[in-house]
């Protein structure tokens, strides 16, 4: 139906940055929301970023100056620009995009990636 294909992560230094990426394909007639979460051991999932449609952001405090997001429409791509970064920021990240599956039905539902793990060190 739609896959999430995640890339990006790794083991990073304190201060330095990794570019997170995520493609949607599959049977796809129109992509809504598409946003990054995160799950550190022992937490829930949390919200990082999420832009919509027509291009607006909304960030959780926690990463607001460091963090930026950004989608490529053409190509069903999410990304996640993420600077600065702090022991704190590690965890599994995870993309969810809402997508539209059918023609006939105008609902959107939400797809997740299989997650893709990012390490920061002291």
């Amino acid at each position: 139906q739609v896959q999430l294909v995640e890339s990006g992560g790794g083991l990073v230094q304190a201060g330095g940055s990794l570019r997170l990426s995520c493609l949607a394909s599959g049977t796809i007639f129109g992509i809504s929301d598409m946003g990054w979460f995160r799950q550190a051991p022992g937490n829930e999932r949390d919200l990082v970023a999420v832009i919509n449609s027509e291009g607006g952001t909304h960030y959780a405090d926690s990463v607001k100056g460091r963090f930026t997001i950004s989608r490529d429409n053409a190509k069903n791509t999410v990304y996640l620009q993420m600077n600065s970064l702090k022991p704190e920021d590690t965890a599994v990240y995870y993309c969810n995009v809402r997508v539209r599956t059918t023609f006939i039905n105008r609902n959107y539902s939400p797809f997740w990636g299989q997650g893709t793990q990012v390490t920061v060190s002291s």
